[in-house]
């Protein structure tokens, strides 16, 4: 690879002697301009204006416009000897961790190179030392007429730079963001973490310019003379005002895109489905796991009718044995009763025996074997 700058890393006292080389590089398929009537080639020539004709580039410098329009003259000299020291060195001014730099910042990539045998002891340093802290290099250098801001990062085995904007160079975000407040519901942000998981993950080494791939078919087409592959026309998809609707098409149609590449993450996806929203009497449970009021008294309530049956059962219960009792004292009464019919004697009969208890007083007693005889019987 072509180096486009040489100088040196400043790493506090040790010089890196390096070489800049770029780490990206475009495969855009570039376009020329023609003429349209005749195709000849439209190009752009160096005139001088004072004096009317085209310049080599051997005559032309650089110069900087005054506010009245006036031309200052600056050399390759005068750049040479810029009163900085980043004029051919990357000063390296700190150490920081590489999520403290801002995306935004991010420009043009390259790969600083050791120059020479005795850059690679200190090269090698520097790139184990960054590995070992976890840390990005940030450092100062001149490049192009300017003065930039680079991070350092350890890429492999190679220490590789990005060029940073410098902090008042990135705008602020301001009128970006929608005006008005909305509010996203929980069960859209469910939707949307299952359209997440479905997508899944993709290895970046898969992804490719299918626009250039497409131009480059066309162009062969043409030059071999045959009619150029047209592209298929979609169906422009109907207009989706619901967005629970739109993130459940979204997410269907993931999940078949990627049905038959076997996506890890398509299978283990999940839908809910939001229930039907529909008026209801009911008092929404509380949360914390605490029961509802109505569900309290309705169990309550329940616990009522319960204690009363069973307090009707023991009265009836009750009520039951006092008739039983009754029905006991009632036939035992009556069994009294007649046992007393039964063994009363009559008048003269107790006559009789009151007058042998009065005579048994005052006689002496008679013997119990005196037979009495029977009486006659009238015919």
């Amino acid at each position: 690879m072509r180096s486009i700058w040489n100088g040196a890393i400043s790493f506090g006292l040790v010089s890196i002697p390096v070489k800049l080389v770029n780490a990206t590089e475009s495969h855009a398929v570039s376009f020329r301009q023609i003429h349209t009537e005749d195709g000849g080639r439209i190009r752009y020539r160096k005139v001088c204006e004072l004096e009317d004709r085209e310049v080599a580039q051997d005559e032309i410098g650089k110069a900087y416009e005054d506010a009245d329009g006036s031309m200052i003259p600056i050399t390759d000299e005068d750049l040479s000897h810029l009163p900085i020291p980043t004029a051919r060195t990357i000063e390296i001014v700190a150490f920081v961790p590489e999520e403290r730099i801002d995306p935004l910042q991010m420009g043009s990539a390259y790969y600083l190179a050791a120059s020479g045998a005795p850059a690679a002891k200190p090269y090698t340093l520097l790139r184990e030392a960054l590995g070992r802290s976890n840390r990005v290099a940030i450092a100062k250098f001149a490049l192009r007429g300017r003065e930039r801001l680079g991070m350092l990062r350890v890429v492999g085995d190679a220490i590789a730079m990005h060029g940073l904007l410098w902090p008042d160079e990135v705008r602020a975000p301001e009128g970006v963001a929608p005006d008005a407040g909305v509010t996203v519901r929980d069960q859209e942000l469910d939707l949307a973490d299952a359209l997440m998981d479905t997508l899944g993950e993709i290895d970046l080494d898969d992804l490719h310019d299918e626009y250039r791939e497409a131009l480059e078919q066309v162009i062969a087409a043409k030059a071999a003379g045959e009619t150029p592959p047209e592209t298929r026309e979609e169906a422009a998809p109907g207009k989706v005002l619901d967005l629970m609707a739109a993130l459940e098409s979204s997410v269907r149609a993931a999940r078949e895109s990627r049905g038959g590449e076997g996506a890890g993450p398509a299978e283990e996806a999940e839908v809910r489905t939001l229930p039907q929203r529909t008026p209801s009497r009911r008092t929404p449970k509380q949360t914390g796991g605490r029961k509802s009021t109505s569900t309290a008294a309705r169990k309550t309530a329940a616990k009522k009718t319960e204690a009363k049956k069973s307090a009707a059962k023991e009265t009836e219960g009750k009520e039951t044995e006092g008739k039983r009792t009754e029905a006991k004292k009632s036939t035992a009464s009556a069994a009294g009763k007649s046992t007393a019919k039964s063994a009363r004697p009559g008048k003269k009969t107790a006559a009789k025996s009151a007058a042998k208890k009065t005579t048994g007083k005052s006689a002496p007693a008679r013997s119990t074997d005196r037979k009495t005889p029977p009486r006659k019987r009238s015919a």
